[in-house]
């Protein structure tokens, strides 16, 4: 494994983060092909021994035992100091809006439900997990200021934004003497670069760690076009972020397939290292042993100019789909059910 350090901060990550979207009880989500604590604890631990020290949940994830099953497997296998954990959290319900909880209210019984989940006194970072049109951003911004100074999380990360949006926020934190976005997670693979837009040069220019998910857009990129499992034929969500470009994507999906038998690794390390050139640490989901342990070997492989515009010169431009297509104000009505199966 190798380690870099996460944007401007002092965290010391691993350059594979271990997305843990993939765990906990699945009556308590939106996915059916979800892990039990046990299997979870296996991955987690296989990541621990391949070196991965950074781990990314969420409080949405099947209704917080992701962060539950994650928290346990750290205390029995790792030391505190020794990981780097990433939760996130969502924006205000309408039942609170109206009942007037404030942003910084939210922001405060969130960390505290997500501490609670995780068994930890601190995260190391807190990520604002979707834009809230219906909350000002200087309240988003205090109470992210307030969280850290209190000790219960060490930096803040953004992810489902626009580049607009992160600049915007940060301008304010610099103003207001805040905590500034040290990270930003967005849908960025071989198949969707829309990132490259703006998202990117914003990153590169500010030092803002890029630290995309969907890095093997919900498994597409680690198997052989048509090749199915039963992630990619029940995960409503990435079909709805996929299907409709399904035809060209496969273009690009071939020729990872063919560079990975020319060099005989897998397509997951092959789709790896080419994000692995462009971003800190990619967060990259695991339900099986093999997930992890490819993952980890993409780290040490190397891709030739000749190899990456190879891959990359297939691909045509996509239109926003799945969150950021609802990350509008004009769409911020609309429900949102990736999180935890209901509306927020």
């Amino acid at each position: 494994m190798k380690y870099t350090k996460l944007g401007k901060s002092d965290l010391t990550v691993s350059r594979i983060c271990m997305g843990c979207m993939g765990f906990g009880d699945a009556k308590n989500g939106q996915h059916s092909w979800t892990l039990d604590e046990e299997n979870s604890r296996r991955i987690i631990r296989r990541g621990l021994e391949l070196g991965v020290n950074f781990f990314d949940t969420a409080i949405g994830y099947q209704g917080g035992t992701s962060e539950q099953y994650l928290g346990r497997a750290l205390k029995d296998f790792a030391k505190r100091q020794d990981v780097v954990v990433a939760t996130k959290f969502l924006p205000r319900t309408a039942a609170e809006i109206e009942a007037g909880v404030s942003g910084q209210e939210h922001i405060q019984r969130s960390v505290d439900t997500s501490l609670k989940n995780l068994g930890m006194d601190y995260v190391d970072l807190y990520i604002y997990h979707m834009w809230d049109y219906e909350t000002p951003l200087y309240d988003i911004m205090d109470g992210l200021n307030r969280i850290v100074k209190a000790g219960k999380a060490r930096y803040a990360g953004i992810s489902n934004c626009f580049a607009y949006q992160l600049a915007k926020a940060n301008a304010l934190a610099e103003k207001e003497g805040f905590p500034k976005f040290v990270s930003v997670q967005s849908h960025y693979n071989l198949i969707f670069r829309e990132e490259e837009r703006e998202m990117a040069k914003l990153c590169a220019q500010d030092e803002i760690a890029m630290t995309p998910y969907s890095a093997l857009a919900g498994g597409r990129l680690s198997r052989s076009p048509g090749e199915t499992s039963k992630r990619l034929e029940e995960d409503d969500y990435a079909r709805l972020k996929y299907d409709a470009t399904a035809e060209q994507d496969a273009v690009i999906i071939r020729r990872v397939e063919e560079l990975a038998k020319r060099r005989d690794v897998t397509m997951t390390e092959v789709s790896l290292a080419w994000l692995l050139t462009r971003t800190t640490s990619p967060v990259a989901g695991a339900t099986k042993l093999h997930h992890v342990e490819a993952a980890a070997k993409a780290v040490e492989l190397s891709l030739s100019p000749e190899e990456t515009a190879y891959l990359e010169e297939a691909y045509v431009p996509h239109r926003l789909v799945g969150v950021m297509a609802q990350n509008t104000p004009e769409a911020s009505g609309q429900p949102h059910v990736w999180f935890s199966g209901k509306s927020r």
